[in-house]
């Protein structure tokens, strides 16, 4: 017998008709939606007379599963830290017009004496 299961965000439940599971990404209640992912990364919305006709129980995070949301956070903060590295190899390569020893000329560079 299964329960009747109001939506929580965050929420893994087993569909008990297709066996497989999935969480609760949001829910809106405004416009009477459930965001769910599965277990594939496939999301899905559902309003709220789908999710009542679901068969469903209570289930556990899956063991290893990766959150996507947190996974799109530390992407942008490496991206954030690639930009800094750029500015500051943009800064270095700006000295290279400094060079006394560069001759614009011929491309070369001149013999140190």
């Amino acid at each position: 017998m299964s329960r009747d299961y109001e939506p929580e965000a965050g929420q893994w439940y087993e569909d008990l008709d297709r066996e497989e599971t999935f969480r609760v990404m949001s829910l809106d209640p405004d416009e009477g939606l459930v965001r769910l992912q599965w277990l594939d990364g496939e999301i899905e919305d559902l309003d709220l007379d789908e999710w009542n006709a679901l068969d469903l129980e209570l289930a556990q995070e899956p063991e290893g599963w990766v959150d996507d949301e947190v996974s799109d956070e530390e992407e942008e903060e490496e991206e954030d830290e690639d930009e800094d590295d750029w500015d500051e190899e943009d800064d270095e390569d700006d000295d290279w017009d400094d060079d006394e020893d560069y001759d614009d000329d011929d491309d070369e560079y001149r013999d140190r004496e």
